[in-house]
């Protein structure tokens, strides 16, 4: 028998088996020689002992959901096995790119890896410990990526860190991880984490990645002065440490945005990163060097990371870094620029490019108008065939595409995006609409932290509007006990699934059941094609005094879909009578990112048509405003009409002076609404809903 080394994700030809040696080390044996590669190679698997799926001790290794055949039973690889499998095929290919100067700096493959080595080692001289953090706090960029990346080679544990927390959150996720080492972006991070570290037992040094340091601290550190001090380390130290990883041990912490209480550290295995990184990257049908992507959403939530790092590391794409300012307004410039062909925005990106393009519209010329309607109504077609597997083109699609279509794609810079995402919170079918119409399909997915990311993916022809897609490759849902309506606990099952929360082994024990199995807490169902439909959150669930559960997501989207002047709605009613709405209107957002007084001017339109000359949130809240109010009723009268039963109908509601925003805590760093926040926050004004 011959035995051959397989790329990652390579499939033998021929007959293969499984031999396991020990618990710990196995060895995969092939009839048949592999096409263009006769070199006889053994390939080494090598995993740490372990008895269960679940672990909450950051030392402790997992065993793996390892199947008997493809998909699923692929070799696991370490992170920096990964990495090496990339640099050997594709070292000179670009890696990284970010402007300086404004010219774009690259970074190839090998260079990558040679800082991400240099990085490791420095870590080493500081005394980074083995499975103690390393807290990352600031925007994206190359320096990111490389502390992320070299923390894990120096068998550290890589930690975002949100760039919105305050101080004390700063602390009680540096010190949750045992932090010896903080890398900050510049000053305003820096400050967060002086103020707190003598209440930081484990930290050792500070890292400053942009600019320089203020003034001269003990143990704080730039970039350059880091990356020289592991000079003394030698190549041989580094490669012990490497090479003592197993990948069903833990190297990276997602600390939860904090919804409903204290941030949980999710520990994610070597294993669950590039076996997640591979599966995705097959089920999307990505090719080897030839994508690239934006990165400038928060690397400490899973979505970008998995997306921007691991994903693009492991098909050798190119990731080009964002300006800082780039949901102010840049993105847009770096959209044009850079031409990716994947694209990620969570739903308020995609609303904000709905918003711009309705303004710019709307100032057209009639004729102009009446042309782009015209391309709309047909570019949409061609999306609706990608639902119903239909290949055929309408009559005049050439036309409006050449005419409108394409010009529009190419302003947007996503003339070369075949795959546009949006994920980690629920999106309108409003706007999934509007971009179908400029023959823009952006594919929902479905996944959180605790499944390293997506489980369910929608593509090119594998897609259905409003639906979250279908499972991974290699991957399970299970949805048991289904209600009336077909909905029930969203269960997850695969190589994706988590080791455990950090130090919380309840909290543990509650989301994995004996088998494996994650618990989710989303509510969903599947149509009859096996799409999967996410209907809500257990937890968020209104049950109202007459007993009625009522998931309030697609109640508060369909009126953001009536009422387009409505930037936020949340439903509630819990315990209560009936139920009531806090409303919130679309304002502009100021260069620190909070909401300001003054409306959109797709507001201010919408005012106008409606006999009114207000420009400021406070003018039609102090006035209540006759007409808009009005406006506002009829909308909810027809979500009203809409409902289901008597109970699901919106009886009362308040427009609120201020837009939800993150630096104000009503919404989650990836624009999740903090329902108990809200709540606490405007409790006078629910109050008065009822008489209390």
């Amino acid at each position: 028998k011959r035995r051959m080394r397989l790329e990652v994700g390579q499939e033998p030809q021929g007959d293969c088996s499984w031999f396991y040696h020990s618990r710990s080390h196995h060895e995969i044996i092939f009839n048949q020689n592999l096409k263009n590669d006769s070199t006889p190679v053994i390939w080494d698997v090598c995993l740490a002992p372990a008895e269960q799926y679940w672990t909450s001790e950051r030392d402790k290794a997992v065993k793996l959901r390892l199947a008997s055949s493809w998909p699923g039973s692929e070799p696991p690889l370490t992170v920096y096995q990964m990495f090496q499998n990339t640099v050997d095929k594709f070292g000179d290919f670009p890696a990284l790119k970010s402007k300086k100067d404004r010219a774009w700096v690259t970074l190839t493959y090998k260079e990558y890896q040679q800082e991400c080595r240099a990085a490791a080692k420095g870590f080493l001289k500081l005394g980074l410990e083995r499975f103690h953090g390393v807290g990352i706090l600031g925007f994206n960029s190359p320096e990111w990526y490389i502390a992320n990346i070299g923390c894990i080679l120096a068998g550290g544990l890589a930690t975002g860190i949100y760039t919105t927390n305050s101080p004390e959150a700063c602390q009680y996720v540096a010190q949750n991880c045992e932090a010896n080492v903080v890398v900050v972006e510049n000053n305003k991070q820096l400050v967060k984490i002086l103020q707190v570290k003598d209440h930081l037992p484990h930290l050792k040094a500070i890292v400053q990645y942009k600019g320089e340091l203020e003034s001269k601290i003990p143990h704080v550190y730039t970039w350059p002065e880091f990356m020289k001090l592991g000079a003394e380390v030698s190549d041989a130290q580094l490669d012990a440490m490497i090479n003592s990883q197993k990948p069903n041990e833990c190297c990276t912490l997602i600390y939860t945005s904090g919804t409903t209480g204290n941030p949980k550290g999710v520990m994610l295995s070597h294993d669950n990163i590039t076996w997640l990184s591979y599966a995705t990257g097959c089920t999307l049908n990505l090719n080897m060097g030839r994508e690239s992507l934006i990165s400038y959403l928060p690397l400490s939530h899973i979505a970008a990371q998995v997306n921007d790092i691991w994903v693009a590391m492991r098909f050798a794409g190119t990731t080009f870094f964002a300006e800082p300012d780039a949901l102010k307004g840049s993105l847009a410039n770096t959209l044009r620029d850079v031409r990716p062909t994947t694209f990620l925005g969570v739903p308020r990106v995609w609303e904000k490019m709905q918003e711009a393009m309705i303004t710019i519209g709307a100032k057209s010329s009639i004729i102009k108008k009446k042309i782009a309607e015209w391309a709309k109504g047909i570019g949409r077609e061609p999306c609706c065939g990608l639902v119903s597997s239909d290949p055929s083109v309408p009559w005049g699609f050439m036309l409006a595409n050449n005419l409108v279509l394409q010009r529009v794609r190419a302003g947007l810079g996503l003339d070369r995006c075949k795959l546009c995402f949006t994920g980690a919170a629920p999106i309108t079918k409003d706007t999934l609409e509007y971009f179908m119409s400029l023959n823009i399909p952006v594919y929902e997915l479905y996944g959180m932290s605790e499944c390293t990311g997506p489980h369910t993916l929608s593509w090119q022809n594998n897609f259905r509007i409003t639906s979250c897609g279908q499972v991974i490759l290699g991957c399970k849902t299970k949805l048991d006990k289904p209600d009336t309506d077909g909905n029930t606990e969203v269960c997850i099952w695969g190589r994706h699934v988590f080791m455990g929360y950090l130090n919380m082994p309840e909290r543990t024990k509650e989301a994995l059941n004996e088998e494996g199995w994650l618990h989710s807490g989303d509510l969903g169902k599947h149509d009859k094609d096996g799409y999967l439909f996410i209907t809500g959150r257990i937890k968020e669930l209104i049950i109202t005094a007459g007993g009625e559960n009522i998931p309030p997501v697609p109640i508060e989207d369909t009126v953001k879909e009536e009422l387009p002047i409505i930037s936020n709605a949340m439903l509630v009613g819990d315990k209560k009578k009936f139920l009531s709405m806090l409303l919130t209107l679309k304002c502009n957002i100021n260069e620190n990112s909070e909401p300001t007084d003054e409306l959109t001017s797709l507001v201010v339109e919408f005012c106008k048509q409606h006999g009114v000359t207000a420009s400021k949130v406070s003018e039609i809240i102090n006035n209540k405003e006759p007409a808009i109010y009005k406006a506002i009723q009829e909308g909810l009268d027809r979500v009203n009409a809409k409902a289901t039963s008597n109970a699901q109908r919106i009886q009362k509601w308040s427009v609120l002076s201020r837009d939800f925003s993150i630096s104000g805590g009503e919404l989650g760093p990836t624009m999740k609404l903090k329902r108990p926040v809200v709540t606490k926050m405007y409790k006078e004004e629910i109050e008065q809903f009822y008489g209390e």
